[in-house]
């Protein structure tokens, strides 16, 4: 069965988590933006150096650097039956960007699932992962300020795919386990088997 799936939320909402369990069940990759910046995927180059100064201060990565990345990952064999995006599109160029990369291969999306979580319970999340993993772009000043770009970039995606009828919406406070069986719930009922 071939799937394409954009995950959103704010950082902090599990996205990176249901994405890995999905990805199985599915037998489609799990893309996710942030994870190939952390991974150094860009290696000691100029673009390389720029994501990360960008990430480690709560900032987006500049569309030119995640759209180039997104497309070539996409265009990798093991994503020509589908995929889960984790991170983007975050801007509404990167949703255009997004609709003109899946019509150069004859695709679409099939849904667009959005975790939500109260921002209190996000910083909460994040500094204990900050504490678990020694993650540097997770302090208390940076998680707030990307909450606050989060709101006005990538929040106002939600009603893009909602007016396409591809939005469904997943209440992300709870265990990962019954956020999982929410999401499943939530695209069966749009006919994608999970």
């Amino acid at each position: 069965m071939s799937v394409r799936i954009v995950l959103l939320g704010p950082p902090g909402a599990g996205k990176g988590t249901q994405a890995a369990r999905l990805c199985g069940q599915l037998a489609v990759p799990a893309i996710s933006t942030g994870d190939i910046f952390r991974s150094g995927a860009l290696g000691n180059t100029e673009a390389g150096r720029r994501a990360k100064a960008h990430m480690d201060k709560g900032e987006y990565v500049p569309d030119v650097i995640t759209n180039a990345l997104v497309e070539e990952r996409l265009s990798r064999p093991d994503a020509s039956q589908g995929f889960l995006l984790d991170g983007y599109p975050r801007t509404e160029a990167q949703v255009r960007e997004l609709d003109a990369m899946l019509e150069r291969s004859g695709a679409s999306l099939d849904a667009v699932v959005e975790i939500t979580l109260e921002d209190s319970t996000v910083v909460e999340r994040l500094l204990k992962r900050a504490q678990d993993q020694g993650r540097a772009d997770d302090t208390e000043p940076v998680i707030r300020h990307r909450l606050e770009v989060y709101a006005e970039r990538t929040a106002p995606l939600a009603a893009i795919y909602a007016t396409r009828g591809l939005l469904v919406r997943v209440d992300g406070n709870a265990e990962v386990d019954e956020v999982a069986d929410r999401i499943v719930s939530a695209l069966g009922a749009r006919g994608l088997s999970v």
